[in-house]
């Protein structure tokens, strides 16, 4: 039996806006028109009858043979669901595949405490869950380097950063450990910590199963929740099985309850059809629904009635096949990029290979081995302007540091570029380093 956290436990972790919040007075009452024999008067819903659409076909490739083409109609009550306002959480049938597939993919069933909020991409959901549990002027737990598309959230509220280290095998928790146990006395420890930790943006990184063990360790041993932002869970491809994540092996924990799992269709799916969804406690699940039905009502119906059919005409094992074949294409764009790093920038730069995810994370090696005098460590004037006018488009490190620091390091992102492309751009950046090097 797993035992979760009460609902009070999170009285605590409510931002002041999230306890002010209130349930909308229409579409708090959605459930109710589903009564049999009730009639309602309730919303303002436009009638289905002067929709022109009747029906939507999706052709999708069959994932065990990219050769064969499926056809998948969507009609009757699913395209009436689809072009209906719908429930704030989610569209039924999407969330139930979501529930099956945490419990197929993470061994997280029903029953324990935690639900689904679907999101009009995985951002949408991760930003309304900071404005949920975060106060303005708070302390938060983030890795360092860490996604650059987060940090205007907290910025917005006037966070105070608490940059955790990652290395290769992900946060470290000996850092993290010392920063909770010599925290400040009456200053109020963070009550949250992001992290990305399969082919972290920007790292690469993948955290290993001992470093998320340690992690979920000081979470209840201090206090905080762990918000998992995992858009490339399914492009893993590392050499060693894919390691648990933070929602599974909080089931190693005497209770469960402080991992709110951030998960996104856009990487496998359709970065277009902007399909996310979170999962994690009932209590903080409310509040972001809350927040969803002031803010945009809902997710698109008519997207998630179309990823509910693609989905639900796969099944759990063919879409793990899918996965799996994505995957396999973006540790060929990975090879394709490490090749030509290694042939154009060994002794011009350093980094660790990646074993997910669309990125490398590369230091530049600016100072000539043997040269003299001190050398700025710092890519940002380089990348900037030299390769732009090289024509080569990347991002400077510094944009990844919570301070802002500057820093040598680099990331490009492999996901796109043809093999020509890849060549011709690390071709490019080698003759900038060159350059820098004799300047």
């Amino acid at each position: 039996m797993v035992q979760s956290l009460p609902s009070e436990y999170y009285a605590d972790f409510l931002s002041a806006t999230a306890k002010a919040r209130k349930p909308s007075p229409i579409r708090g009452l959605y459930p109710l028109e589903a009564r049999p024999g009730m009639i309602s008067l309730l919303a303002g819903k436009p009638n289905a009858a002067t929709f022109p659409l009747t029906s939507v076909l999706i052709k999708a490739r069959s994932p065990t043979d990219p050769q064969q083409e499926l056809t998948t109609e969507i009609a009757g009550k699913a395209l009436a669901e689809g072009l209906q306002y719908g429930p704030t959480a989610g569209l039924p049938g999407l969330i139930e595949w979501i529930y099956g597939l945490q419990e197929y993919e993470h061994c997280r069933g029903k029953g324990e405490g935690w639900r689904v909020s679907v999101g009009s991409g995985s951002q949408d959901v991760i930003h309304k869950a900071i404005f949920a549990l975060v106060n303005p002027g708070d302390a938060v737990l983030v890795e360092s380097p860490v996604y650059a598309g987060i940090l205007p959230t907290f910025e917005s509220l006037g966070c105070e950063f608490i940059s955790v280290p990652t290395d290769s095998q992900g946060i470290n928790a000996a850092s993290l450990r010392s920063t909770l146990e010599n925290w400040p006395g009456p200053k109020p420890k963070p009550k949250v910590l992001y992290t990305v930790p399969y082919g972290g943006n920007p790292t690469g990184m993948t955290a290993s199963k001992e470093r998320r063990q340690e992690v979920l360790a000081l979470a209840r041993e201090h206090n905080f929740i762990i918000l998992e932002d995992d858009p490339y869970y399914y492009l893993y491809f590392g050499s060693a099985a894919r390691p648990p994540s933070y929602f599974s092996l909080e089931l190693e924990q005497p209770e469960v309850g402080r991992v709110v799992r951030f998960d996104s269709l856009s990487k496998i799916l359709s970065s277009g059809l902007r399909i996310g969804f979170a999962c994690g406690p009932e209590a903080i699940m409310t509040v972001i629904d809350m927040h969803t039905a002031v803010a945009n009502l809902q997710t698109s119906s008519l997207t998630q009635a179309i990823t509910h059919a693609l989905l639900e005409s796969w099944g759990y094992d063919k879409f793990k096949v899918h996965t799996y074949s994505v995957s396999e294409f973006y540790k060929g764009k990975r090879d394709v990029f490490q090749r030509y790093m290694e042939q154009y920038l060994n002794g011009l730069a350093e980094w660790d290979t990646p074993e997910a995810g669309m990125f490398f994370w590369f230091k530049l090696l600016l100072r000539a081995p043997g040269a003299e005098g001190p050398v700025e460590e710092d890519s940002e004037t380089l990348i900037r302007t030299k390769a732009l006018e090289r024509g080569v488009l990347a991002l400077p490190g510094t944009v990844f540091l919570p301070d802002g620091a500057k820093t040598a390091y680099v990331r490009a992102a492999f996901s796109l570029l043809d093999e020509s492309d890849v060549e011709e751009a690390i071709k490019r950046l080698r003759d900038v380093v060159l350059e820098a090097r004799h300047a």
